[in-house]
């Protein structure tokens, strides 16, 4: 795979200890689970601070610390791109800087947040200046390759990603986009990926809900990855994922329908999605805690238990059953 944007990036959790602060520890050997292994690292790379590392709950000290760390652990041995997410253009600025300064490969840019008119009321095809704007703003400070996470208010069927129209709009006004995070469902992604195709440049299918990826990979309209379903389910991923690259169906199948499409499906509940990660993640022992900064909400008793029975039956390792106590 030649490009930035053609590899199977994860985008990353943050573990934080009983305090709520960022367990750094925990974090190293987070990161290294992914750059020691040889199998991920061959096409595989690192988001780091996206939506699943709760970007939204740090400050820019933090977004950097957290960059830091990922850099020193698997700079060298996996590409890394940054969140640089921030209330005010300002800071998305000064954040986009401050990855720059620390050697990474690209950004992942993420739409505004705050007041409806540039979020859920947001008419992204009317009005793309209103994410485009800070998108060129950092683009303009760093230049470096781009990442897109788009989500708006959008409705069926590109919810909840961005439209096809103001999609393509800002990968012309921005050739430094070189991937596109296809956060659609099944209708949405088809018509933004033959979108995408239209391009007089390669900017990459990058495919984000795993449940998906079978029907995904069949129609070859996927690139490479840009998903947090890596979080938990490393292994069974790859196997499905080499078995299409070999053209193996029967084995893309066998891996697929052993489990692992279960798993996602259950995990893939867009109320649900981060804590259903960081739950699953925490139970295949990846991280030591599933909670996350307020105001998110812990994971149900219930989630818990149908997560754990669901890795189980893939035969992924997890955590003593005993411990399911602490976080019920």
């Amino acid at each position: 795979m030649s490009t930035i944007g053609h590899r199977r990036y994860v985008a990353l959790l943050l573990p934080f200890d009983e305090n709520m602060k960022v367990d750094e520890g925990a974090f190293r050997r987070y990161v290294r689970y992914y750059a020691d292994d040889a199998r991920f690292a061959k096409e595989g790379g690192l988001c780091v601070n996206p939506e699943a590392g709760e970007i939204f709950y740090l400050s820019r000290e933090e977004k950097r610390r957290v960059l830091e760390i990922a850099m020193e652990e698997a700079h060298g041995k996996l590409p890394i791109i940054a969140g640089t997410w921030a209330l005010r253009t300002e800071e998305m600025v000064e954040t986009a800087r401050d990855a720059k300064a620390l050697g990474v490969d690209g950004i992942f840019v993420t739409p505004p947040g705050g007041a409806q008119d540039v979020t859920s009321c947001w008419d992204a095809d009317t009005y793309p200046e209103i994410w485009l704007d800070t998108v060129i703003a950092q683009d303009r400070a760093v230049d470096l390759p781009i990442i897109t996470h788009p989500v708006s208010g959008s409705d069926f069927p590109f919810y909840p990603g961005l439209p096809v129209k103001a999609a393509l709009h800002m990968c012309r006004e921005v050739p430094n986009i070189v991937g596109w995070k296809m956060t659609y469902t099944y209708d949405g992604y088809r018509i933004v990926a033959k979108g995408l195709r239209s391009l007089n440049r390669p900017v990459a299918i990058m495919g984000a809900l795993a449940s998906r990826f079978h029907e995904y990979r069949a129609t070859g309209m996927f690139d490479g990855t840009l998903s947090g379903f890596w979080t938990f389910a490393k292994e069974p991923m790859l196997d499905h994922l080499d078995a299409w690259d070999n053209r193996d169906l029967e084995g893309a199948c066998r891996v697929w329908d052993s489990g692992l499409v279960n798993l996602h499906e259950y995990i893939a509940d867009m109320g649900r999605l981060h804590i259903r990660y960081k739950t699953a993640a925490w139970l295949r022992g990846l991280i030591p805690s599933p909670f996350m900064r307020s105001p998110m909400p812990k994971p149900k008793g219930e989630e818990i238990d149908t997560i754990y029975n669901l890795l189980k039956a893939l035969n992924l390792s997890v955590i003593d059953r005993s411990d399911l106590k602490r976080a019920a």
